[in-house]
């Protein structure tokens, strides 16, 4: 039977750049495990070099290729590139085909890339739950660009402009992602637009429906450091990417030495906090109201009482009986 090696001593080893560690200890982040806190924020106390670049748009965009190609042209540079590809979990099994990583196969021998997919469980907002931990360690681990596909469900993905430096949003001509992005704020959220497949006939109608959105929101736009450039990529024929990079790599500049790049960074830990926040809490309420939620429901059953009321004596009876 193999040793359980303690996360602390885990974090020594990310460290020094070992993958095994790497992958051990994002396990026990996305399990939750209360014995790897201590080692997670050792790590985070180390983590802060990368270049954190989120990307995301509907399904069929491209993004899986797209990412693959970028991160071989990063890695022709020196760098050493992290990917983190979310996909969704099933609502039954609570398991994930991890599609996207099975797409990047081409790249899973490189010494200096490291792929890690990681499902969803049931969190909102086109990430998973241990996503920022999982940055960390990667960060800490040595990797220069981490980027962080999300899952591609459509319109509620704009938390990813919250967690990292810089968002991509990729389109795709004939998706009629034009009106999507209008929809679900996807716009805004941009740093840089990417229409991928741009070796399509119908792909420069698209280049110039983004363009003329962006021109009628540039008034109001609060973002005098940075204009939103949109590009034309191939994955196929390869063009288009040398201008991406180029990009990233001028709003990382932005993102660091600017005013408005330290209120993203202010912004970003604030959403972090609330998140784990957020994530302590569920976690003590479940342990403390396990015993007592059957209770509760059944007085809702026989209309004892109303949702909101039931519920509210159900959060004071739960934190009540809590250890201090």
């Amino acid at each position: 039977m193999s040793r359980y090696v303690p996360s602390a001593e885990l974090a020594g080893r990310v460290v020094n750049g070992e993958v095994y560690a790497i992958a051990r200890l994002i396990s026990r982040a996305e399990a939750g495990l209360t014995e790897a806190r201590a080692a997670l924020a050792g790590l985070y106390a180390r983590a802060g070099r990368a270049h954190v670049i989120g990307i995301t748009g509907v399904p069929g965009s491209g993004k899986s290729t797209l990412v693959s190609t970028l991160a071989a042209r990063l890695r022709t540079g020196g760098s050493k590139v992290g990917i983190i590809a979310i996909d969704p979990s099933s609502p039954y099994s609570g398991g994930s085909i991890l599609g996207d990583r099975i797409r990047m196969t081409d790249l899973v021998n490189d010494p200096g890339i490291y792929i890690r997919s990681m499902a969803t469980r049931g969190a909102m907002g086109g990430m998973a739950r241990a996503t920022m931990d999982a940055v960390d360690i990667l960060d800490a681990g040595g990797f220069d660009t981490i980027v962080i596909e999300t899952v591609g469900v459509g319109q509620d993905e704009v938390e990813i402009a919250r967690a990292s430096d810089t968002t991509v949003v990729v389109s795709a001509p004939g998706l009629g992602d034009e009106i999507q992005a209008i929809k679900a704020g996807m716009l805004e959220i941009a740093d840089v637009h990417v229409v991928s497949k741009c070796d399509r006939s119908d792909a420069n109608r698209t280049l110039t429906d983004l363009k003329q959105m962006l021109t009628l929101g540039a008034l109001t736009a609060d973002r005098p450091d940075w204009q939103v450039p949109v590009l034309g990529i191939s994955s196929y024929t390869g063009s288009g990417f040398d201008e991406l990079i180029d990009a990233l790599t001028r709003h990382r500049a932005v993102a660091l030495h600017t005013e408005s790049g330290r209120r993203r960074r202010v912004a970003i830990a604030g959403f972090r906090l609330a998140k784990t926040a957020e994530n302590l809490l569920l976690e003590r309420f479940a342990r403390a109201s396990s015993e007592l939620t059957p209770d509760f429901a059944e007085r809702l059953v026989r209309h004892e009482g109303d949702p909101y009321s039931l519920a509210n004596e159900l959060v004071a009876a739960s934190f009540g009986k809590e250890d201090p």
